[in-house]
């Protein structure tokens, strides 16, 4: 008979609120505090329990990397990156396509955010990729899926949350997250072949497209290489030292990943005003007050969503449905494969932090009975909410492509498909050979 508890009946409601178009952060709120009445706790315990939520020092680490991360997406760090690697493996087979690979790599590295990464990079990148022959579809496809790489590549703003959830190390969870966002990245270059069955752009269009990159990155195409590669990566330098700057303090012992959100955002600051010299006041207030729209917007959801999760743990909701996950298998990977299963429904339709406040309080039990390492796990989980970024109806960085290209959302969502594939190869790499991500720890 199946258990209508106040618990199941909190995530019920969630889910119709959801369906009925009410902002995740009110549906967790509303959900939460139908079911507390229901058990009759009083209301006037929804302020403390939101307070001591939020109330954790490593939360800072959250504002303070989006800050950053929107920094250097104004200072023109961007295209002096796209323009380095473009000049350094532009002749190379898959030309812009592997170069568009590369920068992802490197922008998830200083943005921490997915939608951030499309909007900051992806114009370029696009732009390029149809000037060398790929379709605008397909073109976007691979920079919603490389954009997606900044929720595993640290610093990562969900490595962040999960830590804290999961009381692990954040330092060793970047640290692990560091070959498996790779060998992602890697994976995504088997899909470029594929690009050549959708139909080039026109001669003119190219053309357009490939005057309008050139003259925007300045290449200087008349130089020697030798001299173009020099310039590009002088220019390039200060983005390139960022992610060695950020996780090279962390693992030096120099500072902890709280503290290097704010060396980041220092760091940027002081590359905008000082060596760019492409930051003013005036954007960089702009760029706060962005910066903090987009941070309440996450730490809303963080303050609501532990609200619902106290509810899920008072009611006894974790050890009901951990058991049942428990007893789907004794195997312990075919119960892995179902929490991932999970995951992966669940990013369609809901952003990565929401599904991990409500699902970790269930997943973790189960992780440690069966003595997995909580710090693989968070990087095979960010892997599985990362595809989520790409996946419709509610694939945030599809729509960001969307109103980037001015394409149908339909029409990205074809060519993010052989992303989508290679992702979820890499994902069930990941799950299934835990020393990838261990190596290091």
């Amino acid at each position: 008979m199946m258990d209508w508890s106040a618990g199941t009946q909190m995530i019920i409601l969630f889910f119709v609120l959801v369906l009925i178009r009410v902002p995740v952060a009110f549906s967790l709120a509303l959900s939460a505090m139908a079911a507390m009445y229901q058990m009759g706790f009083g209301l006037d315990m929804v302020g403390d329990l939101i307070v001591s939520g939020i109330a954790k020092y490593s939360l800072l680490a959250i504002p303070f990397f989006i800050l950053a991360g929107n920094i250097m997406g104004i200072t023109g760090i961007a295209e002096k990156m796209i323009n380095f690697f473009r000049t350094l493996v532009g002749g190379l087979p898959g030309g812009m396509g592997l170069v568009g690979t590369v920068v992802c790599l490197f922008w998830g590295a200083v943005s921490g955010s997915g939608p951030a990464s499309v909007a900051a990079i992806g114009p370029l990148i696009i732009r390029g990729m149809v000037a060398d022959g790929y379709s605008r579809a397909f073109s976007a496809g691979l920079v919603c899926t490389g954009a997606a790489l900044s929720l595993i590549i640290p610093p990562s703003i969900g490595l962040v949350i999960y830590g804290i959830l999961a009381g692990t190390s954040i330092s060793d969870l970047f640290l692990a997250a560091i070959v498996p966002g790779l060998m992602l990245g890697c994976l995504m270059l088997c899909a470029l072949p594929f690009a050549k069955i959708v139909p080039s752009p026109s001669l003119a269009e190219s053309a357009s497209e490939e005057a309008v990159f050139q003259r925007h990155l300045d290449t200087n195409i008349d130089l020697p290489y030798a001299a173009r590669l020099i310039k590009s990566f002088r220019e390039a330098f200060w983005g390139l030292l960022t992610p060695v700057v950020i996780l090279g303090g962390i693992y030096g012992g120099i500072f902890t990943p709280t503290e290097a959100a704010i060396v980041a955002t220092v760091f940027a600051m002081f590359v905008g005003f000082f060596i760019y010299r492409t930051l003013t006041p005036t954007s960089l207030f702009s760029c706060v007050v962005a910066s903090a729209g987009s941070s309440a917007v996450v730490m809303l959801v963080v303050a609501f969503a532990s609200l619902f999760g106290w509810v899920v743990v008072v009611d006894g909701l974790v050890s009901d449905y951990s058991d049942a996950l428990l007893n789907i298998s004794s195997s312990p990977w075919v119960v892995v494969m179902m929490m991932l299963i999970i995951l992966l429904l669940a990013g369609m339709f809901m952003d990565a932090i929401t599904i991990m406040f409500i699902t970790l309080p269930i997943f973790l039990p189960v992780i440690h009975q069966l003595n997995l390492d909580p710090t693989w796990f968070g990087v095979a989980l960010m892997t599985a909410l990362s595809i989520g970024l790409i996946t419709p109806p509610v694939g945030i960085n599809l729509f960001v492509a969307a109103n980037i290209t001015n394409l149908p959302l339909g029409t990205i969502a074809k060519g993010v498909v052989p992303f989508l594939v290679v992702s979820l190869i890499g994902l069930l790499i990941l799950a299934y050979i835990p020393s990838i991500s261990l190596m290091f720890l």
